[in-house]
């Protein structure tokens, strides 16, 4: 029996899907991602943290029933703790093994250099589940972590001299995150290995114009290096053009009215005619957050050295709350 989470949920016994219903999916798909045994008390309040306790956990007898009308065992049930089932193969669990595979540099690791395991890292974590926080954590984490595993893997093949699957790794890691300049770094190291100047030039301007687009802020000497024509002091400006930055209607913070002259109420405490109120979504600070850690460009093999990155941990790696700024 396996159960897929990654790209969506499926649940199926000898390549045939398995009806499961929504209330079960979500339990089911919960005590995978723990992979180890939880109390019900946990479980239940995990699952439905707005509602009173006696009604969490008459809702989880509910989907525990549920569970069973698959016909298959799915659920290891005790008076106190739920586990899935071991007989389970999870895809997110062979994917996060083989992630850290890859990011362990001591041990070799070409059995896993293959198509299907860069599959696996390029997919997102139940992408259409992102309403219920508990899974809003564990997407962080599996995305952090398939990010260096990606990076890792293009390097991996451009040391091995598998220029082509080098590139495709390094395309998919910034595809995950076009922000994230150690992406495009590794990238553009596959693209010299093979001699291709000309494509690492391109896929520096391209993150170059990104950072400028999204965040203000240039490529780090350390990526300019990489191209001789920008590695000195004498890179030309890159002018943004008006509203880069911005989301469509969003208003306008440039500090000028629309004339084109300075705003006097700018800076000082205030906006001027440009006052508004700015919400920030979840999704959007989790973007920024992800913008700021993209700038890092550190060895991963250093940073990967610490525990959030392990899948199941419910270790909180960001704010998972909605903040409103009152810009006043």
């Amino acid at each position: 029996m396996t159960l897929r989470l990654l790209k969506s949920f499926a649940l199926s016994v000898d390549q045939s899907r398995v009806p499961i219903s929504s209330s079960a999916q979500r339990l089911l798909a919960f005590l995978a991602l723990q992979n180890m045994p939880r109390s019900r008390t946990y479980v239940a309040g995990m699952l439905w943290p707005d509602v009173t306790a006696s009604r969490a956990n008459a809702n989880l007898r509910s989907s525990l029933w549920r569970a069973t009308r698959t016909g298959h065992q799915v659920i290891d049930a005790s008076a106190q703790e739920l586990a899935i089932c071991k007989h389970i193969d999870v895809d997110i669990h062979v994917a996060a093994t083989r992630a850290h595979r890859l990011l362990d540099m001591s041990r070799p690791c070409d059995d896993i250099l293959t198509a299907q395991t860069r599959e696996d890292l390029s997919a997102d974590l139940l992408p259409e589940w992102s309403e219920n926080e508990w899974v809003l954590v564990e997407q962080e984490q599996y995305h952090e972590l398939r990010l260096y595993a990606l990076e890792a893997m293009t390097e991996r093949l451009t040391a091995a001299g598998r220029h082509g699957e080098a590139v495709a790794a390094g395309l998919a890691a910034v595809r995950a995150e076009p922000l994230r300049e150690s992406a495009h770094r590794v990238l553009m190291n596959a693209h010299l290995a093979a001699g291709n100047r000309g494509a690492a030039l391109r896929q520096y301007e391209q993150c170059r114009r990104v950072l400028l687009e999204e965040l203000g802020l240039e490529p780090s000497q350390t990526l300019r290096n990489l191209v001789p024509a920008h590695s000195g002091a004498g890179t030309p400006p890159y002018r943004r053009p008006p509203g880069a930055g911005r989301r469509s209607g969003a208003p306008d913070t440039s500090g000028r009215l629309p004339s084109g002259e300075p705003d006097p109420g700018a800076g000082h405490g205030h906006l001027g005619p440009g006052r508004h109120r700015a919400r920030v979504t979840h999704g959007s600070f989790r973007r920024f957050h992800r913008g700021l850690r993209a700038l890092d460009g550190g060895d991963h093999r250093r940073q990967m050295g610490v525990a959030p990155h392990q899948c199941g941990v419910a270790s909180v790696l960001i704010p998972l709350r909605v903040l409103t700024t009152h810009l006043d």
